[in-house]
């Protein structure tokens, strides 16, 4: 059963930096396709960033260029850091693990979430 286990959440001032990690167990993490979604309050959770078992990346529009999600299959981990932040980006953030293309992501399963809080 797969479990995985984000950190990294906080508040951050806008134009600041987070870095989010997940931590896998349960699964051939290497096989497996990763991604980090977000939902705010009142909005259907959204796919950030995903990355494919060979390593390609993908990202929504509205993170390009801000935020960089990154694998290590030796410690089972993935990582999304977050630079430029803005009060936008507020949200719960979750990792999923999951089928994928570069075009787009099927999870299979979630964390609990983590809260990124940005003031402006």
């Amino acid at each position: 059963q797969v479990q995985l286990v984000e950190s990294g959440g906080g508040l951050v001032q806008a134009g600041g930096s987070l870095r989010l990690s997940c931590a896998a167990s349960g699964i051939a993490f290497s096989i497996f396709a990763m991604g980090w979604y977000r939902q705010a309050p009142g909005l259907q959770r959204e796919l950030v960033a995903h990355i494919t078992s060979g390593g390609s990346t993908a990202y929504a529009d509205s993170v390009k260029g801000r935020f960089t999600i990154s694998r290590d299959n030796a410690k089972n981990t993935v990582s999304l850091q977050m630079n430029s932040l803005k009060p936008e980006d507020t949200a719960v953030y979750y990792c999923a693990a999951g089928t994928a293309t570069i075009a787009e992501m099927k999870p299979r399963g979630w964390g609990q979430g983590t809260q990124v809080t940005v003031s402006s």
